[in-house]
């Protein structure tokens, strides 16, 4: 006679915010915001789901702003007027999140947000905790590639995960006012490790499962890699040989950001 299994035992936090960047996932979106709803539900009672709608032109804005008129302030949109990109998308989001730990997956439903709970006992331990995808549901061409920008970047920032680009990543606040995005492409993945090691955070890795996209399309395209090596490399120098002009931009960029609004549904 096989044993009962042991429930998990989640601790006690200090409310979650899980932010979700999108763009042009009206097909997908509103299941991915009830499942992270009800996910954080389940680890707290103080807890937020942030769309940052980065540009949509399929009416997924329109869709999520019913949500939150249901669900709000649990369920919040947040807009750029135009597509500014993935990194800029999590930027936003962060700025906006409110809670102690910080959250983030993508909008597309490849990723099972009720591991999120496996996670959260690690956080006791650790700064940050990242995915790694056990199985990808992605084309070969595309697997192979990511092996190699894995190895990449290992050795250019000494990263010792097995998935870089993992798009389900848990983090306390203080990791995200730490470590600022600079980027604005799907870099950011690669970013956020580098400088959470750089500024000695503790890191963790668990695995999570990975299925087919079933709406919608995937934004990254074959161009892209030119563009990423070469924010490999300029990221590498910005994180390890700043120059102080590079740094006083970055302050200035941070106080300027336009075209993002937060929608507030009115009152009866």
């Amino acid at each position: 006679m096989s044993a009962a299994p042991v429930p998990l035992v989640v601790p006690e936090i200090e409310g979650i915010s899980i932010v979700l960047p999108a763009r042009n996932e009206v097909a997908n979106i509103r299941a991915a915001v009830e499942k992270s709803l009800a996910v954080a539900e389940r680890l707290s009672p103080r807890h937020e789901v942030i769309v940052v709608d980065d540009g949509s032109q399929d009416g997924m804005g329109q869709a999520v702003e019913i949500l939150a008129r249901l669900h709000y302030p649990r369920v919040r949109l947040v807009t750029h007027e135009v597509n500014l990109g993935y990194g800029a998308a999590l930027r936003t989001g962060f700025r906006h999140s409110r809670f102690g730990l910080v959250f983030f997956t993508d909008s597309d439903n490849q990723f099972d947000i009720s591991e999120l709970e496996y996670f959260i006992p690690m956080m006791a331990d650790h700064d940050m905790v990242t995915g790694f995808r056990v199985y990808r549901y992605d084309p070969v061409m595309r697997c192979i590639l990511s092996w190699l920008y894995n190895r990449l970047v290992g050795v250019l920032f000494g990263l010792r995960v097995r998935d870089v680009d993992c798009a389900f990543k848990l983090m306390r606040r203080e990791l995200v006012q730490k470590v600022t995005i600079e980027c604005n492409n799907f870099f950011v993945n690669t970013e956020l490790l580098a400088k959470a090691r750089r500024w000695n955070f503790r890191i963790a890795e668990k695995g999570v499962r990975h299925y087919p996209r079933t709406a919608g399309e995937t934004s990254v395209r074959p161009s892209d890699i030119p563009r990423t090596l070469a924010t490999i490399f300029t990221m590498w120098r910005r994180i390890y040989f700043p120059t102080r002009g590079e740094m006083d931009r970055l302050r200035a960029d941070e106080l300027s950001r336009s075209s993002v609004s937060e929608f507030i549904p009115a009152r009866d």
